[in-house]
């Protein structure tokens, strides 16, 4: 394993007994048996490391969400590692720090739909497209983070559907014309 996963699970562990916000490089460090130097030579502080620790589990989802799936396949993807790491997700969602989580999420997720969108249809997504976008992906985190804090009562699927019934009609059409939704 190397010393940026050995890092997260030491993150993990200590997020079972703190708030992110109140978590030190130092108790990560220790808890992990590595200097604060070779913290600091992976990453910039705590919320880089929850950041990164993220964009591994949803990479997974996102590549296959590129090789045809649709979105609610992605999306069940993604509330799967979510329920899986519920206590990573949840101490890192509820911070409203500088580099939180929501943040992070929204930016991976909207530069993903621009790009698949470009990649998909041949040109970029127009001011009108990109805005809507803005808005359900702020949205979705939203709906993901209270899902989540409030115990996972719906599953996986049923939370995905949500999110696909709660799409922009425009958005959904556009999704549809290339394939990643059936509306």
């Amino acid at each position: 394993m190397n010393i940026k996963y050995k890092l997260a699970e030491a993150m993990k562990k200590c997020m079972k007994n703190s708030s992110v916000e109140n978590i030190t490089v130092k108790q990560i460090v220790t808890e992990c048996g590595v200097s604060r130097q070779s913290f600091y030579r992976n990453f910039i502080d705590k919320y880089d490391l929850v950041n990164w620790y993220f964009d591994r589990l949803l990479e997974q989802s996102f590549k296959e969400m590129g090789k045809g799936e649709t979105i609610r396949d992605a999306l069940i993807k993604k509330f799967v590692y979510i329920r899986q790491e519920s206590l990573f997700f949840s101490a890192g969602f509820k911070s409203d720090e500088q580099n939180n989580l929501k943040e992070h999420d929204f930016i991976m997720i909207y530069e993903f739909y621009c790009s698949i969108i470009r990649e998909k249809s041949g040109s970029i997504p127009d001011h009108h497209t990109r805005k809507l976008l803005e808005m359900y992906c702020n949205s979705s985190i939203y709906m993901t983070v209270q899902w989540l804090l409030k115990g996972m009562p719906e599953t996986e699927e049923d939370l995905a559907d949500l999110m696909i019934d709660a799409m922009p009609p425009k958005l959904a059409e556009l999704f549809s014309s290339i394939g990643l939704i059936s509306v």
